[in-house]
Order: C-alpha cells, then structure tokens, then sequence
C-alpha cells in the first residue's frame, strides 16, 4: 500500500516538520498534530493497484507508481519510505510497515535540513588540518534525512568481578624517596539493569559512525507513526534482534566494567583479575532513528558524515591535507623557536 499525506487545504504534499513536530503543508503551511491528524492521506492499496506494484525480481526491487505524478519508483528490498524521483513527492509504503516489519517506537527528527546544512558547515569550518576547499567551498553531493532502523535493548546483567586494587604512599628516608605499594584483592558481586541499548540494524549504515552519534534523547521516544516518515527517507531492518544482541553485550560489558571499577575509588589503581557476566535481554523495542547523512566530494574522494537528527552530534572523519599539515608544522615550529630564543635572551643569553 502506498501512502501520500496531501493538505486538505489545497492538496498539496504534506512532510513532518522537525521544527513543530507536525505534518506541515509544503505550500500553505498548514498544520496538523501527528497523533489527531483530522485528515486522510491519499491511499493506494497493492490489492486495488496489482499492475502498480509487482515484483520485478523476487527479493530485489518492487515497482510502485507515484499517486501525485504516475511515475514509477523502484524500491530496493528496504526501503519503506522515500521521494519520487520525478515530483519529490513523499512516499510510505506501508506494506513494507506492517506485521512483524513494524516498528514499535520512533525518534522524530528535531533538525531540519536547513539547520542540519548550516551547522554541517560549521562543523567543516573546525577541521583546521583539512583542505581550504573543504572549510570554505563545501560540495556536498547528497544530504538525505534517512530514519534508520534500530533494536533497542533493556538488558540486565548479573555476575562477579574479582579485582585487583592498589594503594601507594610515598615518604622520604634520608636522601632517598621511598615507595611502599600495598595490594588487595577487591570482589563485588553485580545485579544491574540497562535500558534503551541502541544497536544498528541497518547493513547499509558504518556501525562506527552509527555509535559515534549517541546517546540520542530517549525521552523522546513516541509510538511509531506512518506520518514521522513524510518527506524523509526510512529502511527496514536488514539484521534481526538476536543477531544484533551480541554485539549489545559487548556495549553492557564495557558499561559494567567501568560501573565496577568505580565501585572502588578508594584504591590508587584498580584492574579487573577475573570476571563472570551473565547477560539477558528482557525487551527489544524495533526503533527508527533520526539521521542526517552527508555525502562529500573531495579531490576525487567519496566522504561519508552522519549527523544526530535530535542533538546535531556529527561523525565521519574530515579530509587530511598534507600541504596544510606541512604548513601548520612549519609555523608552529617558527613560533617555538621565537618563544625560545625569548626566553634565552631574558635569562642573558646572546642576542642574534
């Protein structure tokens, strides 16, 4: 089924504004709040339209036709919101929402695309070892809002720790300083819980970019809603909670470590000697979260930057340019020889 939000006002294309949290009309800025929208987007089912949507190849593509201008639009097996391609008008498909595809909660975007771009450059303008092109004459050749599909995992973890601590003094004896090292064995015994553990589902999305965006604002969490996807782009799931779960345990292991470890402040040093975790997922809630993905065009290089659609938080690694490193290494090399023969002179030394 597809589904095209239009304003009952003048039928134009209606998109999820981030700034008010509202479907808004793209040429009359009307209105409405998501949860009591008192309208009805024009819907298509595949039932009434089978010509509209078949499958080209199984498991591949599927063919939808756009109700605004009656192009086609070819879906990889994904995604479950887009634009067409001809008129940009917002598309849900929502038989790719329903079921076990559903998803539970989702993040609405808080940024919008304007403020996404302006604050992208802001960021550029920092990466101080980067190109002069890449700070001032940004070419961006997509930037694509995508709700991204995720697990979220309420974890609880038990176990034991047996842990080394140390506690160092220091006196003086004579001309000698003297340090004395005490060693303890330090054991804690662990039942704690951890809520809202965001895991990537997505194969197309870096895992690592993907974490570098957290934490996201779990407050804002909402029951999941065709009309959050208006104007933006989403996917489904390509991994499946329990495939996704071993890698939430290694986030919870490394959360517990660090809870542990600080369980005992009183010691100069602590390190973990053994340790038993018991780990269990006691709810996964399928997410969709807000991204700006940016994609750059750099001396013939292809750069990948994503930005948080809630907090603005950006990762992706910036362009390096020798030439401008060479340059930074120089001057800061200028400026210390200057301080030093400063300070050789105020201390007498010889004037050049």
């Amino acid at each position: 089924m597809v589904i095209q939000y239009k304003c009952p006002e003048c039928g134009s294309n209606m998109l999820f504004d981030a700034a008010s949290g509202k479907l808004k009309c793209e040429s009359c800025d009307t209105k409405f709040e998501i949860e009591n929208a008192s309208f009805e987007g024009e819907i298509q089912t595949v039932e009434e339209c089978k010509e509209e949507a078949t499958y080209m190849d199984p498991g591949e593509v599927r063919e939808y036709h756009c109700q605004n201008c009656g192009a086609v639009i070819l879906c990889n097996p994904n995604t479950t919101a887009t634009k067409c391609s001809f008129c940009d008008s917002p598309v849900v498909l929502q038989d790719r929402l329903d079921g076990v595809l559903a998803p539970q909660l989702v993040l609405p975007f808080e940024i919008n695309k304007e403020t996404a771009l302006t604050s992208f450059k802001e960021w550029c303008k920092k990466a101080v070892y980067s190109p002069l092109s890449f700070r001032q004459q940004l070419r961006i050749k997509e930037l694509e809002g995508i709700y991204v599909p995720f697990w979220f995992y309420d974890i609880a973890g038990q176990g034991e720790v047996l842990m080394e601590g140390t506690i160092s003094t220091t006196h003086r004896e004579g001309n000698y300083e003297v340090t004395i090292t005490k060693h303890y064995d330090v054991y804690r015994r662990l039942d704690l819980r951890y809520n809202r553990i965001p895991e990537d589902a997505s194969q197309r999305m870096d895992d690592h970019l993907m974490d570098l965006l957290e934490p996201f604002k779990n407050e804002k969490l909402t029951a999941f809603n065709n009309q959050y996807f208006a104007g933006y782009v989403a996917e489904k799931y390509d991994y499946t909670a329990d495939e996704m779960f071993d890698r939430a345990k290694k986030k919870v292991e490394n959360f517990m470590d660090t809870y542990v470890k600080g369980t005992a402040s009183q010691y100069s040093t602590v390190r973990i000697k053994n340790k038993a975790y018991q780990l269990t997922k006691t709810k996964v809630d399928y997410t969709m979260v807000p991204v700006w993905m940016m994609y750059i065009k750099q001396d013939d290089k292809d750069y990948t930057f994503a930005m948080n659609g809630q907090t603005g938080k950006i990762s992706g690694v910036p362009p390096v340019s020798v030439k401008v490193c060479l340059g930074k290494i120089g001057l800061y090399s200028v400026i210390i020889f200057i301080l030093l023969r400063l300070i050789t002179v105020l201390l007498g030394g010889p004037v050049l």
